[in-house]
């Protein structure tokens, strides 16, 4: 799989299930959220501005998408879970089965982030991004086409702890 694949087989509307152990605080959480995957073009402002803001060339970005999500947890339920972040593949080179993913809003931090990106011999997408105050690890998978699998874990900035450790099922609701 590529990174084009990988994107494509992403867009929809997802409701995703997570369970969340948060080690640091001996908490186990229980989400549940909507998630809207959608691509966007290449030559949105949004996605030059990005690219350039951590100094890659916007020609080398392929298949940029925005994700949004809804939510609510059990840990807190006066507090709704809310947001959004463009993301931006720049493949190391072809055929785009590694590379950098360039975010709008990390996932560990609510910060501009760059992450690295590679996919494994049975097409499971791999992220692993550095932020100031911890380091996070995914990888998402497909089980069907409107299945897929996410699991997490938030590690300490020098990776000798991990904080949080999650797993995520999503199921596509609707495709574009």
């Amino acid at each position: 799989m590529n990174i084009s694949e990988f994107v494509e087989r992403s867009i929809g509307h997802w409701r995703s299930q997570r369970s969340a152990h948060h080690l640091a605080f001996r908490h186990f959480e229980a989400v549940e959220s909507e998630i809207d995957i959608e691509p966007i073009s290449v030559n949105d402002t949004a996605v030059i501005e990005l690219c350039q803001s951590h100094h890659y060339d916007p020609s080398l970005a392929v298949s940029p998408f925005q994700m949004s999500w809804e939510g609510h947890s059990d840990w807190n339920e006066d507090e709704e879970l809310k947001g959004s972040t463009i993301l931006v593949p720049i493949p190391d080179r072809e055929p785009g089965n590694q590379g950098k993913l360039l975010r709008s809003q990390g996932y560990a931090e609510t910060m501009p982030a760059v992450g690295d990106y590679y996919f494994t011999e049975d097409n499971c997408f791999v992220l692993k991004t550095s932020y100031d105050r911890a380091a996070a690890e995914e990888k998402i998978w497909f089980g069907t086409e409107h299945l897929r699998f996410r699991v997490s874990m938030i590690k300490t900035s020098l990776g000798s702890g991990i904080v949080t450790a999650s797993f995520s099922s999503e199921v596509r609701v609707s495709a574009p």
